[in-house]
């Protein structure tokens, strides 16, 4: 292994022990934002050899159930997943990974940038469910690590103006160096009135809303600015039980949809990374020797900077 970003929900498992109904209950490694050198391969293996350098798909279905026969293997039940419990993850020094979820790096791109498809994948299952198209308004609620992605994937899919809402000022001048066209920070405003100030920075009614914070406020004020006929699409997880205007989507026939991590996407992220059609390198904004894990994940969860990176490799700590 050389590169592991930390993701919320490491951070999340080791404070709290679970996440949704994932419940740790033995130890486990975390990780699942990775890249590395491949060492050894299986007898069945063709496509890759030792000294390849590799991105990491976390998720590899265990079985050939009806969800990969679909072409959507992220919803099969029994798949397995990297820091996910019972399955450990992969921020260590040496792992073992499915080869056919293991995808060559071209040289160009950085294992640092090899270990940000996971994040990345995020942002284009979620613009991919969202219909992200030519000329989208789009308001992206949230200016964390995955509404970073998000605005991103956004404007590469072709949005024509995108508005990125959060708490704090320096997520949105991030948000605003990748690409965001319009910030607006967040203090006290009731949803509708978030909604509002979204529709006259865009001049319209957004035709989607990426919610990426799971907040029950960002939820009703994703409703409430989605134009009559637009599409919400759920990223960030919060409580299990929120309230929401739901006669107000019902009746506009806005369309409210959930994302589960991703699926096909790592093809697509590194032709992007490759053609330097997208720049993800100013969302790392930490780096730690593995040694100091901790220290790290102290970073991470004080919301400081936007991506931390653990380098696993001893001889090399280059991005």
């Amino acid at each position: 292994m050389h590169s592991v970003g930390i993701c919320g929900s490491d951070v999340h498992y080791w404070q709290h022990g679970r996440v949704g109904d994932f419940v740790v209950k033995n130890p486990m490694v975390l990780g699942h934002e990775a890249s590395g050198t491949v060492i050894k391969v299986g007898a069945g293996v063709a496509h890759l050899k030792p000294g390849d350098r590799v991105a990491v798909e976390p998720g590899v279905p265990r079985e050939t159930d009806e969800f990969c026969k679909t072409g959507r293997y992220n919803l099969s039940p029994t798949i397995f997943f990297c820091a996910t419990p019972p399955d450990d993850g992969n921020l260590c020094r040496y792992y073992k990974h499915s080869a056919s979820y293991c995808y060559k790096l071209p040289d160009n791109v950085t294992f640092e940038e090899g270990a940000l498809i996971e994040p990345l994948s995020v942002g284009i299952h979620a613009c991919r469910r969202a219909g992200v198209t030519l000329g989208s308004k789009v308001f992206i609620c949230g200016s964390g690590p995955i509404g970073l992605v998000n605005v991103i994937i956004a404007k590469m899919m072709g949005a024509a103006a995108v508005v990125v809402t959060d708490l704090s000022a320096s997520r949105l001048q991030t948000a605003k160096e990748v690409g965001a066209d319009f910030t607006l920070q967040v203090k006290n405003e009731t949803p509708q009135e978030v909604a509002t100030k979204v529709e006259s920075l865009l001049g319209c009614m957004p035709e989607i809303t990426v919610e990426c914070t799971g907040v029950q406020a960002c939820i009703q004020a994703g409703i409430y600015a989605t134009r009559s006929g637009g599409t919400l699409v759920l990223v960030g997880l919060g409580p299990e039980m929120v309230t929401v205007p739901i006669v107000n989507a019902a009746v506009r026939e806005v369309d409210i949809r959930g994302i589960f991590r991703y699926c096909n996407t790592w093809p697509m992220a590194i032709s992007l990374l490759a053609s330097r059609r997208i720049n993800i390198q100013p969302l790392v904004t930490h780096r730690f020797p593995l040694e100091k894990a901790l220290e790290a994940f102290e970073t991470t969860k004080r919301g400081e900077g936007v991506k931390v990176m653990l380098k696993c490799d001893p001889t090399d700590q280059n991005p």
